[in-house]
């Protein structure tokens, strides 16, 4: 929904759940020795997590009726950040900067948004999973889950991409197909295109990342920019009418507090009354990222999601122009990353947020 840079019920065994959670525990003990010695380039680890950690505490997630829930079965509901387009602002993206939001702000998750489109995935397929997984395994390290964002925008047909997207899914779930803490955002902002063309290519999508990974979260995305429709003039029924052929699923929605109203608000609501639903991206601003903040409907829109126990990632973990970024500009080529003296006015607030 916002503009991008100019320039810059589980099916499957509870013992194959168990074993990931036992794998990925072990892995966790001993993260620091496998990334040691530290590859140029790559992002530093820090001490072995520990129980207190989103990660630890949680192990796998699957869907349970409309909630994201636990390894024993409660449902939570995980509070974070989305970078920014990894081709445009990688270097926000660091052992100190995730060491902040891990332990400064006491983020849940890392969402790693991969720009299909835009000088990203499509130039170096390659080297942006390379990236991606470099941003993953460092969330990892730190104790956070992952939502791995392939995010496309332009084209708005998610079908478009799809030879890529499998391309992308595979080595992903290839990857972390024994690692809890991972949950696959298959299609970004779908646009321009009807709902049924989008449950088609999720259809496609997910039985490649289930032949790899057949346990964890998928995320997908809805019509109009992720609004369930609503942005092009329809709503949550053709969903829930015509849901995805696949289980532990969700669906995500997009929100700019500043340009979607009480229809957005009162869709949410709803549609999460039907359906487990995943908020992977919202902005205190207008759609566009811009412009003046809107605590006070954004605070409407946290309050129902509380509420309603609906996870959430906030647009964006960067330092570009924009009052939508949380870092004051400049930022990113710097040291600093804790507290509050170094963020925009939206960037104190969903600090705040994040660590109530």
């Amino acid at each position: 929904m916002h503009q991008r840079p100019t320039p810059p019920t589980v099916t499957t065994g509870r013992r194959r759940m168990a074993r990931k959670a036992l794998l990925a525990a072990s892995a966790l003990g001993v993260v620091t020795a496998l990334m040691a010695p530290v590859r140029a380039g790559a992002v530093p680890a820090p001490a072995a997590p520990t129980a207190a950690t989103p990660l630890a505490a949680n192990g796998q997630l699957s869907v349970c009726g409309r909630q994201l829930c636990n390894a024993s079965g409660q449902a939570v509901a995980l509070n974070g950040m989305s970078t920014h387009g990894t081709q445009w602002y990688a270097q926000c993206v660091t052992g100190g900067s995730l060491d902040a939001l891990a332990q400064d702000w006491r983020s849940d998750v890392l969402r790693v948004s991969t720009y299909v489109q835009e000088g990203g995935y499509e130039t170096d397929p390659a080297g942006f999973t390379a990236r991606a997984q470099k941003f993953i395994d460092a969330a990892h390290a730190r104790g956070m889950y992952a939502v791995i964002d392939w995010h496309m925008l332009t084209p708005g047909d998610p079908n478009a991409n799809l030879a890529r997207a499998k391309t992308f899914f595979t080595a992903m779930a290839k990857k972390y197909k024994n690692h809890p803490g991972v949950l696959y955002e298959i299609a970004n902002e779908p646009s321009g295109v009807s709902w049924s063309a989008i449950k088609s290519y999720a259809e496609q999508i997910i039985p490649v990342i289930r032949a790899e990974d057949p346990d964890a979260v998928v995320l997908v995305g809805t019509r109009a920019w992720s609004s369930f429709g609503v942005s092009e003039g329809s709503n949550e029924s053709e969903v829930v009418n015509n849901p995805v052929n696949a289980s532990n699923i969700m669906y995500t929605f997009h929100f700019y507090a500043a340009s979607h109203r009480e229809e957005y608000l009162n869709t949410l609501d709803r549609a999460s009354d039907r359906l487990p639903v995943f908020v992977t991206e919202f902005g205190t601003q207008n759609y566009a990222g811009e412009g003046a903040n809107d605590f006070t409907m954004s605070q409407r829109y946290l309050d129902l999601m509380k509420r309603k126990k609906i996870s959430w990632t906030n647009w964006n973990y960067s330092d570009d122009h924009r009052s939508g970024a949380v870092f004051k500009t400049g930022t990113c080529n710097g040291s600093t990353w804790a507290g509050t003296g170094v963020l925009k006015e939206a960037g104190v607030w969903i600090r705040d947020r994040i660590r109530q």
